[in-house]
């Protein structure tokens, strides 16, 4: 069989990962990292080494499910296993602020296609703790472009798809996607992964 290379496009995660600059609580708007901490140390004492992680569902790599932005939408775990598992397109984006419709265009986008969207961001915005605007996003018509050509997912290289420095714009943009049942890869590392076809597990 031929030599087969697998590449890790997940953060790891750790309480010095990026994050969002608010959440959307109205309780609670600030930012908070994820704690790992252990409860028990074997270098301490105890007679195992047991860790807590406590995290939003936000944090590092994840899933956007309808539920995220739709009232009694489904929720993650009724996600089809065939939407993560099979070949996907890394299609790359060279536009500095924004996914465009006329970028998109000449990719030929199929239905039932797996797209991960690279951009700029890239090997950049990960190395900051904190969002500070400078990242790339997909625009309203390049989702809904996305949406009526009926793909199973899309993958997206920073911690949201949309500028949620407008309410309006993050809501409308991921549900483009989610009221079209496309869920959405969000926290992509993709540095280093070169454009082509390849097999998402």
């Amino acid at each position: 069989m031929p030599k087969t290379e697998w590449i890790d496009v997940t953060l790891p995660l750790n309480q010095s990962m990026p994050q969002l600059s608010a959440d959307y609580s109205s309780e609670d708007s600030l930012v908070r990292p994820p704690k790992v901490y252990r409860f028990f140390d074997v270098d301490k004492g105890d007679k195992v080494t047991m860790s807590r992680l406590e995290i939003c569902s936000h944090d590092g790599t994840h899933i956007d499910a309808p539920l995220h932005f739709i009232p009694d939408g489904n929720t993650i775990d009724s996600m089809p296993i065939e939407t993560t598992v099979g070949p996907v397109r890394v299609l790359e984006i060279k536009d500095e602020k924004s996914v465009t419709v006329e970028e998109l265009e000449p990719y030929n986008i199929q239905e039932g296609e797996r797209i991960f969207l690279k951009t700029k961001n890239s090997g950049r915005v990960y190395t900051k703790v904190f969002w500070d605007g400078g990242f790339v996003t997909i625009s309203l018509e390049a989702a809904r472009y996305l949406a009526a050509r009926k793909i199973r997912i899309i993958g997206f290289d920073y911690m949201t798809i949309a500028d949620s420095g407008v309410p309006e714009m993050i809501n409308n943009v991921h549900k483009a996607f989610l009221t079209n049942g496309i869920f959405i890869l969000e926290g992509l590392n993709l540095d280093g992964v070169n454009p082509g076809d390849y097999d998402l597990v």
